[in-house]
């Protein structure tokens, strides 16, 4: 029996649903997948129409609001919704470095994850669908990975949508992971240099630290191995509207005296490992790589194979000269799973996964050429995780989908300025704008 239960304005319910492992399969193994339902608290006896979210990622699970703010408050004006983690993680039984031994050793574990990608995650919406709305068709509001979610399912069940709303994940639909690797790096390049002329005080702070990890070895609270190539990967945040800003203040202060010398604060350090740790999100660096996986190319680890073209991001070339040293992000790489004792464990997994080549179409562009589906996206000028030129193209090829290109919010525009946000996507599939 579903268990319901209020905070400020809404009533929530815990929904869980069992779904095939492999939808290809349904009779046999399963697995269990956990939403919360969200209705506004006056509104919770009316029949409304249903509003599914999909999280970015991969490998996060739905939002854990407290009461009705950002996109949510404005959703609960007309909508019920539906807060899904995703298959494999939140609770929906979570794949980590804890479960996923129960599957058997590496080669398991990989075909294992291949079912956690994002046609599997629409196979699941279906499933719950029909469970939950009877059959209605429902709106779907993806952001990040969600809006890659959000396209598999005009895809693959168009049928199952009422409208489809996406905010900053409008995916290459035939790129190779290295294509939309070698638009990112330049990217992350502009990011920097945003940041630096920001915060012209952080190009000696972080040289600084950077040829100090270069000079010692640095291990973080529960085990992390702080390399100069983990610092590096600080530069994620400067994809986040205030990212830039979290990141200066990050590198305030960032080193104390010792009887050894200067090092690294405890305070600084703590704040690195809540950065730096998978521990929360495996996935992300498990399958990162896989949900650009479309035909019978290995991803191979492409950001790393890829960063090799991009000598600036070199620390230890920089550091012979007196320029800024370039951060990365939204990268994985396989020294990850030396570094981080979360994914540790998996690192044999995560490399079968990389050298797969087996990998199926994500995309359909002869459907969503003639897709009768109101879609609109929200696509963020020069957005730090999912190339703007790549998202425009896609625009075009999907038949009526009408966008909204802005610089006013970057990737997390949705949790930013969510109600006009949504209020802005909302009109466009209404033919308001």
């Amino acid at each position: 029996m579903p268990l319901s239960y209020r905070q400020p304005g809404v009533v929530l319910t815990d929904r869980r649903f069992t779904v095939p492992l492999d939808h290809a399969d349904p009779a046999g193994e399963t697995i269990e997948l956990y939403a919360r339902e969200a209705v506004a608290s006056e509104k919770a006896g009316q029949d409304l129409p249903w509003l599914l979210y999909l999280q970015g990622g991969p490998g996060f699970g739905a939002n854990r609001f407290v009461g009705r703010p950002a996109w949510l408050g404005r959703a609960l004006k007309e909508y019920r919704v539906l807060l899904l983690d995703q298959r494999g993680t939140g609770a929906s039984t979570p794949a980590n470095r804890q479960t996923l031994p129960l599957r058997g050793g590496p080669a398991a574990q990989a075909d294992y994850l291949t079912h956690f990608r994002a046609d599997s995650i629409v196979r699941d919406c279906e499933a719950v669908r029909r469970e939950v709305t009877g059959g209605a068709p429902w709106t779907v509001l993806g952001q990040s990975f969600g809006g890659f979610c959000t396209v598999s399912y005009l895809s693959l069940a168009p049928e199952g949508l009422a409208a489809a709303l996406i905010t900053g994940g409008l995916p290459a639909l035939d790129a190779h992971a290295d294509d939309v690797y070698r638009a990112a790096y330049p990217r992350m390049e502009r990011k920097n240099a945003a940041h630096y002329a920001r915060y012209p005080q952080d190009v000696e702070r972080v040289r600084r630290i950077a040829d100090h990890l270069l000079q010692h070895e640095v291990t973080l609270p529960g085990g992390h191995l702080l390399t100069v190539e983990a610092f590096q990967t600080l530069g994620i945040l400067l994809g986040t509207g205030d990212g830039s800003h979290r990141l200066h203040h990050l590198l305030e202060d960032t080193f104390v005296p010792t009887p050894q010398g200067p090092a690294l604060s405890d305070a600084f350090q703590e704040q690195l490992r809540g950065q730096l740790s998978f521990a929360g999100h495996p996935l992300y660096a498990l399958v990162h790589e896989a949900i650009y996986g479309q035909d019978a190319r290995p991803t191979a680890w492409s950001a790393e194979r890829v960063r090799a073209e991009f000598p600036q991001f070199d620390a230890a070339k920089t550091l012979t000269g007196d320029g800024p040293l370039l951060l990365t992000g939204e990268t994985i790489h396989p020294w990850m799973f030396d570094t981080d004792p979360a994914l540790r464990p998996l690192r044999e997994t995560a490399d079968l996964l990389a050298a797969r080549t087996d990998w199926t179409p994500l995309y359909d562009p002869a459907r969503l050429a003639v897709n009768e589906v109101p879609v609109a996206a929200a696509i963020y000028h020069d957005d730090l995780y999912v190339d703007t030129a790549h998202s425009l193209r896609t625009a075009r090829a999907i038949r009526g989908l009408r966008t909204w290109v802005t610089d006013e919010f970057e990737h997390d525009g949705v949790r930013a300025g969510g109600p006009r946000v949504l209020d802005r996507l909302l009109a466009l599939v209404r033919d308001e704008a």
